[in-house]
């Protein structure tokens, strides 16, 4: 799989307060143009690595040989992968194809990507549902991309692990497989942090992004072997920067 190398976008200190922030206006997100080079399935869709994502969408639908709604966790075993990428790029190419509804989730709670990418405001989103403060329905948003809608991480909590690991979160995963074809939970690298392992173990499969010429080689045996014992189900990995 090949990527173009980029730099996320830093969120601002506003940002990143503990609170101040509104829930989504109704199909806000859907005005926003999707311009930036990397997501390369919508700005360059012709282009290589638009059809190396194909690539990728094809592998992952022919395991789904049920047809049904399936939950993905994107991570990768260090950080700089550009999993954030790849998962916006998987979320289009997956929705080329009729009639599937793919939501993005920006299960960062420490660093979180998915919005600045789609030149989107912060808004209220995971956080918030899982601690009964906002209705699913409103942590929800539309973008300009058909078919493609996205779950910000809301107000980054003190306790990220405490949240991802719980039963509303189980809970939320399958109401959201009654609504979508596909979820693709965006997450931290599991080295740094202990999110990603806990949520392997509540969804249908795991993606991991592998940067190549960085990621060392241990790391990535490692961190497969860390998510398979705790329950995870690796479909495969994702080559970058090829």
């Amino acid at each position: 799989m090949s990527s173009a190398k980029s730099n996320p976008p830093t969120p601002s200190e506003a940002d990143l307060r503990p609170s101040g922030l509104k829930p989504a206006e109704h199909d806000e997100a859907t005005a926003v143009s999707i311009e930036r080079e990397e997501l390369a399935v919508v700005s360059d869709p012709r282009g290589p690595i638009a059809e190396q994502f194909r690539s990728l969408r094809n592998s992952i639908t022919a395991l789904n040989r049920d047809g049904g709604s399936h939950t993905i966790v994107m991570t990768s075993a260090v950080a700089g992968e550009g999993k954030t990428v790849a998962t916006l790029n998987l979320a289009f190419a997956l929705a080329e194809m009729p009639g599937t509804q793919v939501l993005v989730i920006d299960g960062d709670l420490h660093g979180p990507a998915v919005e600045s990418y789609l030149e989107l405001p912060r808004r209220q989103g995971l956080t918030e549902i899982l601690s009964g403060d906002l209705p699913m329905e409103r942590g929800v948003r539309r973008t300009a991309v058909e078919r493609v809608s996205v779950m910000g991480p809301g107000t980054l909590p003190l306790n990220p692990s405490e949240l991802l690991g719980s039963d509303r979160m189980r809970a939320l995963l399958n109401e959201l497989k009654q609504r979508f074809t596909y979820v693709l939970i965006d997450t931290p690298a599991v080295t740094q942090v202990s999110d990603a392992s806990l949520l392997g173990s509540k969804v249908d499969g795991i993606v991991l992004v592998v940067r190549l010429g960085k990621t060392p080689r241990h790391e990535v045996e490692q961190t497969y072997n860390n998510l398979e014992a705790l329950g995870g189900n690796i479909l495969g990995t994702c080559l970058t920067g090829a």
